[in-house]
């Protein structure tokens, strides 16, 4: 079973950046889509970016278009979710997960493995 191990989150101010960073244990998730969703206390878990398993297709929530940049190094076996402009609204647990797919999907459900989640607060 792949694992997969988030990291990078943490406290930034509003219009600060970071850069968030997903280890998965097994070559074997470069033959399938990535994403990254996150969830807000209290709000049920949103999709925010995915990636294909080439990395040349790449898909955004609107919240997010134009802010946050998904990629992935297949040879290091790593997702990256670089976030740019951030907002309060961005507070979340983010996590990573490897799709059932080599092509980008935006639905929970279309994913089965999961990362543990990094925390990201952004301070107004």
């Amino acid at each position: 079973q792949v694992q997969l191990v988030e990291s990078g989150g943490g406290l930034v101010q509003a219009g600060g950046s970071l850069r968030l960073s997903c280890a998965a244990s097994e070559r074997t998730f470069s033959m399938y889509a990535m994403g990254w969703f996150r969830q807000a206390p209290g709000k049920e878990r949103e999709f925010v970016a995915a990636i294909d398993w080439t990395g040349s297709i790449t898909y955004y929530s609107d919240s997010v278009k134009g802010r946050f940049t998904i990629s992935r190094d297949n040879a290091k076996n790593t997702l990256y979710l670089q976030m740019n402009s951030l907002k309060p609204e961005d507070t979340a647990v983010y996590y990573c997960a490897v799709g059932w797919s080599a092509m980008v999907r935006v639905t929970t459900r279309e994913y089965r493995y999961w990362g543990q989640g990094t925390q990201v607060t952004v301070s107004s």
